[in-house]
């Protein structure tokens, strides 16, 4: 558990278990708690390297703005520090956005990708998820102190008078226009994407996002060799907010992670 200069972030990371790396990026206002519930699983059969992103948690924020790109370049950058040449990623909401840009940018480094309630494009998301999205500012932290996030905010944070910042920086990445469809498309690793089934992605954004890595477009033969390298996975009785911590997470990334996966077409 320590700190990596890269990039001019002080990245904070921590490591559990062994095996084949496993990189773990946590959603917006959290840190690396927010896999807690679920750690212990994932660490029983990889080396899960859990990070803290730019001015969250443990990681003091930076004179940048927040973006997808700059924080994947971080991921890389810690990949290097660490020298692993190549390492699993799992992102979540905020995190995922993350993951998959590293694993666009920097294709070299990621073996396979699980990303959790991430869509592929900023209208992927239910219009009043954008319009939340949209309001999020310094009032908002102000009307956010004394919840769960701002309490683990404090008890973490390097600089605890951050929080504001926070909110402020991250309402002005959320409210950005994004379309990565045809990177997506063009990716060349397996992906494995989870939504929950009463996420903050519509079903059919999920379906859209699918049939951009080659599911969805035909049967798989009754032998299964038509099978897509990506896979797709719908959790029942969840949503975006609990997703992260249910045991059925683990249980959905662990066989892709760790089976034998097709090549991609």
């Amino acid at each position: 558990m320590s700190y990596a200069d890269v990039n001019g972030v002080r990245l904070w990371h921590e490591v559990h278990g062994t095996g084949q790396p496993l990189v773990l990026l946590h959603g917006g206002y959290g840190a690396v708690e927010m896999f807690q519930p679920i750690l212990p699983a994932l660490a029983a059969r990889r080396r899960v390297i859990a990070v803290d992103l730019q001015g969250h948690g443990r990681t003091a924020d930076v004179d940048r703005p927040l973006r997808y790109e700059s924080m994947a370049d971080d991921i890389a950058a810690l990949l290097r520090h660490l020298d692993l040449p190549q390492a699993d990623l799992m992102g979540y909401s905020l995190g995922g956005g993350v993951a998959l840009r590293a694993a666009i940018q920097h294709p070299d480094l990621v073996r396979r990708l699980v990303l959790v309630s991430t869509p592929c494009r900023r209208r992927g998301w239910y219009p009043e998820v954008l319009a939340a999205m949209a309001a999020q500012d310094e009032r908002v932290a102000e009307q956010m102190r004394g919840t769960p996030p701002h309490e683990l905010y404090l008890r973490l944070a390097p600089r605890p008078q951050d929080w504001p910042r926070l909110w402020a920086k991250t309402g002005e990445l959320l409210r950005r226009d994004y379309d990565w469809s045809a990177e997506v498309a063009a990716l060349a690793l397996p992906v494995l994407l989870v939504f929950a089934d009463a996420d903050s992605v519509p079903v059919s954004h999920m379906g859209e996002f699918f049939g951009l890595l080659g599911g969805g477009h035909r049967d798989a033969g009754w032998d299964g060799t038509d099978r897509p390298a990506s896979r797709l996975a719908v959790l029942p009785g969840l949503t975006h907010y609990d997703i992260v911590g249910s045991p059925a997470l683990p249980e959905a990334a662990l066989p892709f992670l760790t089976h034998e996966v097709r090549a991609p077409a």
